[in-house]
């Protein structure tokens, strides 16, 4: 992102703290509550917006070093995903090309060759058939024929891309849009993989993506954590295409008003999301980075899994490792626990996955038990809630719906 938008986004977040107002989209949607209880609406979604649509999947240190690997189960295709011995990234379809069995049963790791339990088949990294065991007996076989079932991949800018369909179109550039170079300029590409969380709720899908999209709740719901940290309404908001980006202030940004504007730490002033249609929440950037994947459960709308995968920077980790002194996730919202000292990175996962989980999620399960009641037929969201009207209208286009409707 450019400086100086960074230095407007702070000062329009001042600007709303100081006259205590919040973002104004000027109108007030309902959202029919049969968008997370249809069957009908979710098979839609299942077949346009997973299995034929583009899928971001990770960033590039999921995989950091050639021979490096993880597996997708997510969106109805089983995807093997692999750097193969020259560095490039490469995605199949996780079945052996004899009986179909899958090559690849662990979730992530390191192997040159895959090979299929039932009768050893085995693949190279790139997907190529390497071994037949007693050929002679099972036949003629062309093997350059026979590799891997090859899916449309692309790593851009830190970003793993893949399409579920053999044949199906993979453009990031066009995904992404006017926001492409802003997701240049961050450090993406650098960043550590630390690990993954999963989280399993009794909410759909799109109810998790609408924890991420207000800040009204933070001082309300988070009071106890992140309320802490962050400030609520106040909001700078903006749409690119299908994406958007989503800014709140940081309680840090009460430090900068003391120092020269050209000493303004944008990581230290605010806290910020991309999300990139149609189930991804992308959090930070620059010494850190969430990926928050959200996925339909195929066979019931009313439940949903997420999958965070959290990244760090080498000298965020090696800080955490070398401090002499390490705080707890119970300390992080201590302002006296924090001076001085760091939380450890796995405190810091913890409190993100935590906070999704036990605080927003446990909102969202009882808002699907109202929704699946048939006694009330929508929600309401508000003029300051603007990423709600933008995400569920930019799903309902997708799906040919009509937009929601006005107040």
């Amino acid at each position: 992102m450019q400086r100086a938008r960074q230095i407007d986004i702070l000062k329009e977040l001042m600007r709303q703290l100081d006259e205590q107002v919040n973002i104004d989209a000027g109108v007030q949607y309902r959202n029919p509550v049969e968008a997370y209880t249809s069957p009908s609406i979710a098979q839609q979604e299942w077949q346009t917006l997973f299995k034929a649509h583009p899928q971001m999947i990770g960033l590039s240190g999921q995989l950091a070093g050639a021979n490096t690997f993880f597996t997708v189960d997510d969106f109805g295709v089983p995807v093997l995903a692999t750097r193969d011995a020259h560095g490039r990234f490469r995605a199949f379809v996780n079945a052996c090309r004899h009986r179909g069995v899958r090559v690849a049963n662990e979730n992530r790791g390191q192997a040159a060759r895959f090979t299929c339990p039932f009768h050893n088949w085995t693949y190279a990294s790139d997907g190529e058939l390497v071994g037949v065991p007693r050929a002679q007996d099972f036949g003629p076989l062309n093997r350059a024929e026979h590799g891997l079932v090859e899916l449309p991949a692309q790593e851009a800018h830190g970003l793993l891309w893949v399409h579920p369909q053999p044949n199906g179109h993979l453009d990031v550039s066009s995904l992404l849009g006017s926001l492409e170079d802003e997701i240049a300029g961050w450090n993406f590409a650098n960043l550590v993989y630390m690990g993954q969380s999963e989280l399993r709720n009794r909410l759909n899908w799109k109810l998790a993506n609408d924890t991420f999209g207000e800040t009204y709740h933070f001082p309300r719901l988070h009071r106890n954590t992140l309320g802490k940290l962050f400030y609520g309404d106040a909001l700078v908001y903006e749409t690119f295409g299908r994406n958007h980006r989503f800014v709140w202030a940081n309680k840090g940004i009460d430090a900068l008003r003391e120092q020269p504007e050209d000493e303004w730490s944008y990581e230290a002033g605010a806290g910020w999301l991309y999300y990139l249609f149609p189930n991804v929440q992308l959090s930070g950037g620059g010494h850190s980075a969430s990926v928050i994947k959200i996925y339909p459960d195929g066979d019931n709308p009313g439940r949903s899994v997420t999958r965070v995968d959290h990244y760090y920077s080498q000298e965020m980790i090696d800080a955490a490792s070398t401090a002499s002194t390490l705080i707890s996730p119970q300390e992080v919202y201590d302002p006296q626990a924090r001076r001085g000292a760091a939380p450890t990175i796995e405190a810091t996962m913890e409190i993100f996955d935590s906070t999704i989980e036990q605080e927003d999620y446990r909102m969202g399960e009882t808002t699907q038990q109202a929704a699946e009641s048939g006694v009330i037929d929508h929600l309401l969201f508000g003029r300051n809630e603007p990423a709600l009207h933008h995400y569920h209208n930019t799903i309902r286009s997708a799906l040919k719906l009509p937009p929601l409707e006005m107040v």
